[in-house]
């Protein structure tokens, strides 16, 4: 069993309901069973803006960040914590009407990719992408959301 915690620093009209932020992530976690402890965090720009500066170097908000949790694996065994995400919720708007997706469907899909991070999935290489991508797909479709992928946008390039 998963334990899921959410945080809204930023505008809570701006996000998705507790409810489906953990539905999303507790799909996303059931890929690999187990017993996950994750804190999702919304943020505002300027939040995400500093954490994205701190930790990747990069100046500027980003959608969403994950945060693996970096403990020994003794205590990995006896501690459930996988880590933590940062979702900016202003980003995720302005992304999902440029790229024409429903709001919610976006939502998801950066929950979703959030959590495979956490997982130790990533896309720095074409073939990692293609395999997060398809994972994706999967959690995606299984919720009743589209494939994020039609219009061509690949992970590896995701910001």
């Amino acid at each position: 069993m998963s334990h899921i915690t959410i945080q809204y620093a930023a505008d809570k009209k701006l996000a998705p309901v507790k409810k489906l932020l953990c539905l999303w992530a507790e799909q996303a976690l059931a890929i690999h069973p187990g017993n996950h402890e994750v804190t999702i965090r919304i943020v505002d720009i300027a939040e995400m803006s500093q954490l994205n500066e701190t930790y990747r170097h990069k100046s500027g908000p980003t959608n969403v960040l994950s945060f693996p949790a970096d403990i020994p694996a003794a205590v990995a065994e006896e501690n459930p914590l996988l880590g933590d995400i940062a979702i900016c919720a202003d980003v995720v708007i302005k992304e999902a009407d440029e790229q024409q997706k429903p709001v919610q469907s976006h939502w998801a899909h950066m929950v979703i990719h959030g959590i495979f991070h956490l997982l130790g999935y990533n896309h720095e290489q074409d073939d990692e992408a293609t395999i997060m991508e398809a994972l994706e797909i999967k959690v995606l479709k299984k919720l009743g959301f589209a494939n994020p992928y039609l219009n061509g946008e690949a992970l590896k390039h995701h910001e």
